[in-house]
């Protein structure tokens, strides 16, 4: 909206004659409309429903790279481009061999032997997510401060690596569990108690006991990460985890907020010189026409039935500049 297009309703209003209290009263109506809609504009924190949307769609860009896999054989994929900071990869392997041996290392996982998936499948794949800086908006837990990335481990069918939108396979470990080795844990705060965090696939939060300082133990799939209480964190800036795309769509927010409000705030200036202006002006002009009207008296004459004021011939007599002049 364009300078012009804001100030037209005030130049319309105020060629009519009022005082200029009245013409501040419109002003500030105007300012009343405009202001409430200058408010930090955040972007909301994903829900269940975003968080399973997000399943299925890694799972999609994981079986991309799966071209030609070999069996038990981790392949890193790549995340969408709108998910910058989130890796993916896909590991494709037998459920028999799963079940019997395990598998030692697969990325910060341990599966032990004795796990398998309902229903049976005869071959399975792995879908690796770490969802970086991406973690608290996909998983928000107020009242808690992550420590770690979000980590997830969903299995699904692996009979077409080229399906989209599989369900996911139960996945459970029957006699040992699995182990989510976190390769990079941030200090815990002094007085702290860090927890684990499992988040089922319909996103509910089971919070668990540490093992070790790194290490968190499950017997199903989902998503993992370690948190501690918010209220015994100290206040310092917030972690990237937390910061990640959220923050920097905020301070997007805010410039434009910034920047409107300044188109705004000049506009109301403008609005302000020009209403002084012409309140100046207007008292100038009452102020001659009061003057002229004290010093001189008009006479009269009737025109039909309306009287006219009317000038005399001659306001003020001749008088000759020397008087010895005969």
């Amino acid at each position: 909206m364009s300078a012009l297009n804001l100030y037209w309703p005030f130049h319309k209003a105020f060629k009519r004659p009022m005082g200029f209290i009245h013409q501040w009263m419109i002003l500030s109506a105007f300012l009343g409309v405009i202001f409430p809609h200058q408010s930090n504009s955040q972007s909301p924190n994903a829900s269940a429903t975003d968080a399973r949307s997000l399943d299925a769609l890694l799972q999609d860009y994981a079986y991309r790279g799966l071209v030609h896999p070999r069996t038990g054989v981790p392949y890193d994929g790549v995340a969408p481009s709108n998910l910058t900071g989130i890796k993916i990869a896909a590991l494709r392997l037998k459920s028999g061999s799963l079940y019997k041996r395990g598998v030692e290392g697969y990325k910060e996982f341990r599966l032990p032997p004795g796990v398998f998936v309902q229903p049976y499948v005869e071959r399975l794949v792995l879908v690796y997510q770490n969802l970086g800086n991406w973690s608290s908006f996909y998983y928000p837990l107020p009242g808690y401060t992550y420590l770690t990335p979000v980590l997830g481990l969903l299995a699904y069918d692996a009979a077409n690596l080229s399906a989209t939108n599989l369900p996911e396979l139960d996945l459970v470990a029957a006699q040992l569990p699995v182990s989510v080795g976190f390769s990079h844990v941030n200090p815990v705060p002094s007085g702290s108690i860090a927890k684990c965090v499992w988040f089922d696939l319909e996103g509910s939060a089971d919070f668990r006991v540490m093992e070790t300082r790194n290490n968190c133990l499950t017997f199903r799939q989902g998503h993992f990460s370690i948190v501690v209480n918010s209220s015994e964190v100290s206040s310092s800036p917030d972690h990237p985890i937390h910061a990640g795309s959220k923050s920097s769509k905020s301070k997007i927010w805010r410039v434009v907020g910034w920047i409107v409000e300044g188109v705004v705030v000049f506009v109301i200036l403008a609005v302000i010189v020009a209403l002084m202006r012409r309140h100046k002006k207007n008292q100038k002009l009452a102020q001659m026409e009061q003057f002229a009207d004290a010093q001189v008296s008009l006479q009269r004459i009737r025109v039909g039935n309306a009287q006219l004021p009317v000038a005399s011939e001659m306001r003020t007599q001749p008088v000759l500049e020397n008087d010895l002049v005969p």
